[in-house]
């Protein structure tokens, strides 16, 4: 595996430097890089903080600015952030409103954030994020993990905050919208984490890994490689199943890549997609196509379904200023 570096050890320091350089207009780094933050804390409104190990980007510093997150604590690749970091953030963003954490279910983020959150002086909730359907448990988990769905959360909850919803109303509204939301992913090849230098896990030429996770756990199962259709309908059906999606409703379609799939083949995905939900009587009203949620360099793409209603839909359609999302501006 070739990689564009100077030394493994110092590969998140300078991509945070350069992500930083590149949009000084909206975010900054907090003191020894412990978290990026918006640039202008607003008295009044709870701060968003997210966070967890990078090689997902944009997620979660790509979604930090107006209209998203205050604060977004990255770890080492795919290694959860520190409770120091947390704290640190969290007292760097507090516009007097509290805090709300916004937690993907892997055991180190949720271990670490609530220790964060129990040292915490400020008033502060937690929304957790489990929006995977492949598995009910993995390797890094206990119970349903935290994928795509996660930005949905984000920019919904950032929505709210930013119009001046309380700490109660925006953690009622992250557990609806994590509720309301489901995904399934699938892996055509594996990723290398630069430090391993080696492929985290073998899969063949004409296989897939069907519900595959972000950090390359396994999914439900090795198949020989299938037609794009194919795959899309396994993806669908299994998220309509959990959402238990009737004819009539309204949806967010969020197909995401895992940073090693070319638009071309994502937006393919959303044909085929598009096609199964309209056959079911399901209206795809809002779409977001592109590498959001990625794991390094992973071939592969997940399909995430967010039952919407107007209120959910205009908390979306709402402005936003990030490095990785920007409308309505």
């Amino acid at each position: 595996m070739k990689n564009f570096m100077n030394h493994v050890d110092n590969i998140l320091t300078e991509s945070l430097d350069g992500f930083a350089a590149a949009h000084a207009d909206i975010l900054e780094l907090g003191e020894e890089r412990e978290f990026v933050r918006r640039k202008q804390v607003k008295p009044g409104k709870v701060a968003l903080i997210s966070g967890g190990g990078t090689g997902h980007e944009p997620l979660h510093a790509g979604f930090v600015g107006s209209g998203m997150l205050d604060a977004a604590c990255p770890g080492q690749i795919f290694t959860s952030p520190t409770p120091n970091q947390m704290l640190s953030a969290a007292q760097a963003v507090d516009g007097g409103a509290g805090v709300l954490f916004i937690v993907k279910n892997y055991s180190g983020d949720m271990m670490n954030f609530q220790m964060a959150a129990e040292m915490l002086d400020q008033d502060n909730e937690t929304v957790i994020v489990n929006d995977d359907v492949a598995v009910e448990n993995s390797t890094y988990t206990t119970g349903r993990r935290g994928v795509a769905g996660t930005l949905i959360v984000e920019k919904i909850l950032g929505a709210a905050a930013e119009r001046g919803d309380s700490l109660a109303q925006l953690k009622a509204l992250g557990d609806a919208v994590n509720k309301a939301t489901a995904s399934m992913g699938v892996a055509l090849t594996s990723c290398t984490v630069p430090a391993a230098g080696k492929p985290t896990f073998q899969i063949g030429a004409d296989e897939m890994e069907v519900g595959v996770g972000i950090h390359g756990e396994p999914g439900r199962r090795r198949v020989p490689l299938a037609s794009a259709d194919a795959i899309a309908a396994e993806l669908t059906g299994a998220v309509m199943k959990d959402l238990s999606l009737r004819a009539g409703q309204e949806v967010i379609l969020l197909v995401n890549g895992f940073g090693g799939t070319p638009m071309l083949e994502l937006y393919l995905m959303v044909n085929a997609v598009h096609k199964l939900l309209a056959a079911a009587g399901v209206v795809a009203v809002r779409h977001l196509t592109g590498s959001y949620v990625t794991s390094l360099e992973m071939a592969g793409c997940s399909v995430t379904v967010t039952v919407a209603d107007a209120e959910l839909l205009a908390l979306w359609d709402a402005p936003v200023h990030t490095a990785a999302l920007r409308w309505g501006m």
